[in-house]
Formats: structure tokens, C-alpha cells, sequence
């Protein structure tokens, strides 16, 4: 299966030291950088109405560098599918950190992921994007959506640790999807931060996926439509509960969907 639309590669380091060549699509990196960041974008023709930004999972202490063979990394691939076949007409990124890990105080992936969207930027203007990411690129996107280009969240399996910051989704969209069979990440901790940031967030909901894992394996068609979906109703500002109905739940006083 191929992706829609050409590769665009859009390369460099660290959002503070990285460089593009707009005569090579192909990485130019500063020779100091132990491990670059990445960015490759498909889309069709001209400026897109919008870019979707998938944001890799990951551990939480790890200065190794990402590869492109990584699971993680892998993983992500047919999620940008399923948005394509849905709104061929966005352009759907992916962003390779420069480290594995979150690694503590210094958040590695959240300044990968502000470089990204500066990229974009530069790349094809004031457009809106949506941060969809797994496990540790859930957390991820919660922070980076703080950037000014975002509309809102998909955060698939996320880990969010209890106390995690809300505010970084003031005003915008978040829809978090949870497998109910997730031994990895907190499930509980995902609907907990939902329902604290009902309150600045524009919209909110959860969603639990019935009999799946961490890596959305199992039931991967519903992870795949539910993805979709929630990117195509951010883009088109319709109610996230158009991709499922949800109900108040009164132990974690959030909207909650299940599937």
C-alpha cells in the first residue's frame, strides 16, 4: 500500500539549529548534532488547507537516537493512511525525534515537535494542524499544542502521568483514545487529564476501545477510523461526538465513548 501524494522531506537538527537546503530535500545536518530530528511530509499539489502531524511513541529515559526501523516509528505509518484516505486533500507529516525518551525535566520530543510546527510554517504558511500522537507523541502533543498553528489533539494511548499540565490545550480540541487492555500506559490517567482539561480546552472527550492493547493492534480498524475521524471533525468544526457518541462519566467527570 503507498501513501497519496509525493514525499516532501523537510530535514534538519534541533528547532533552534537546524537547517534546510530548498535545493535538497535530503537531510542537511549541523555536524555537531549527535541526533538529528526529522520531518517528511506527503502531500498532493500547492498549499494544503491543513496539516496533520503524527508524533511517534517512545520511553521515558533514552538519549539513543531514533531510526526509521523502530516499531514506534513503524507504527505511525498506516495511521497517516487513514487520515489520507479520508481527507486526501490534507498533508499528513510525520516527525522522527532526535532521542527514544522524554528524558525528565528536558522534555526531548516537545521541542523536536515545536520545530516541526515552526517547519511547517515555513513550509506552507499560516495553515492549521492537528498533533496526532501515541504513547510518549500523546504527551507530546498535549505540550506542543501550545504552539499557535494547532487546532487540537489525537492522543492515542497516551502516556500522561498524573499532575501532567493542562495548559497547553487551552482552546483547543482533545480527543483521547484508550484501549481497555493497555498494560502500559494508565488508561485512568488518560480519562483524568480529559476531564481536568474539560475546563480550557475547547472540547474534550474520551474514548475507550474495547479488548485492545498499547500498540492498537488489535482492533486496528477502529483505532484507524476513530483517528480519522476525530482529525476530519477538528478540520471541519464539527462535534468530536459525531465520531462517537459519548456519555458523562461520573467517576471521572469527562465525556467517555466506547467502542
Amino acid at each position: 500500500m503507498s501513501v497519496p501524494g509525493p514525499i516532501i522531506r523537510i530535514s534538519g537538527g534541533h528547532r533552534t539549529t537546524g537547517v534546510t537546503d530548498p535545493s535538497d530535500r535530503s537531510s542537511i545536518l549541523r555536524p555537531h548534532l549527535d541526533a538529528p530530528a526529522r520531518l517528511a511530509a506527503a502531500s498532493g499539489d500547492g498549499r494544503p488547507p491543513g496539516v496533520v502531524l503524527l508524533l511517534h511513541g517512545g520511553r521515558e529515559n533514552s538519549r539513543q537516537p531514533v531510526t526509521r526501523r523502530q516499531l514506534t516509528v513503524l507504527r505511525m505509518i498506516p495511521i497517516g493512511w487513514a487520515v489520507r484516505r479520508l481527507r486526501p486533500e490534507l498533508t499528513v507529516a510525520r516527525l522522527r525525534h532526535r532521542y527514544r525518551g522524554w528524558n525528565g525535566a528536558s522534555a526531548s520530543p516537545v521541542d523536536d515537535a515545536m520545530w516541526a510546527l515552526d517547519r511547517i510554517q515555513d513550509r506552507y504558511g499560516a495553515v492549521p494542524v492537528v498533533l496526532v500522537g501515541h504513547s510518549m507523541g500523546g504527551r507530546t502533543a498535549m505540550r506542543a499544542a501550545a504552539h499557535p498553528s494547532v487546532l487540537g489533539v489525537v492522543a492515542l494511548a497516551p502516556w500522561l502521568p498524573g499532575g501532567e499540565p493542562v495548559h497547553g490545550v487551552a482552546g483547543k480540541d482533545v480527543a483521547v483514545v484508550h484501549g481497555t487492555r493497555d498494560h502500559t500506559t494508565s488508561a485512568s490517567a488518560s480519562f483524568d487529564f480529559t476531564a481536568r482539561a474539560a475546563g480550557i480546552a475547547r472540547r474534550s472527550v474520551s474514548v475507550q476501545v474495547a479488548r485492545s492493547g498499547h500498540t492498537m493492534l488489535r482492533r486496528w480498524r477502529e483505532w484507524h477510523r476513530l483517528t480519522a475521524g476525530y482529525v476530519a471533525a477538528m478540520f471541519d468544526d464539527r462535534p468530536l461526538s459525531d465520531v462517537v457518541p459519548v456519555t458523562a462519566d461520573a467517576a471521572t467527570a469527562a465525556a467517555v465513548g466506547r467502542v
